[in-house]
């Protein structure tokens, strides 16, 4: 669900939704996320000062909470 959520936001927000590609690794309470776009599509998803990466991160964390598991998410290019 996390990893369907945070690849629906990406591929809403860059422009080539076709390079958006996440690895989950997941350990006992915890998840990983790693969100991997194109490179020009970066500060499309990072945001002026990291606003829309922090607005990510926060409605992931919010959905990670509510199944009990604490949720990172990297954002590589």
């Amino acid at each position: 669900m996390m990893k369907d959520l945070l690849e629906y936001l990406a591929k809403s927000l860059v422009d080539n939704p076709e390079d958006v590609h996440i690895e989950t690794i997941e350990g006992e309470r915890a998840v990983i996320l790693q969100l991997k776009v194109n490179s020009a599509d970066i500060g499309k998803v990072i945001g002026k000062q990291g606003r829309i990466a922090q607005a990510i991160r926060t409605i992931i964390k919010a959905v990670a909470t509510k199944q009990g598991k604490n949720a990172v998410v990297e954002i590589l290019d």
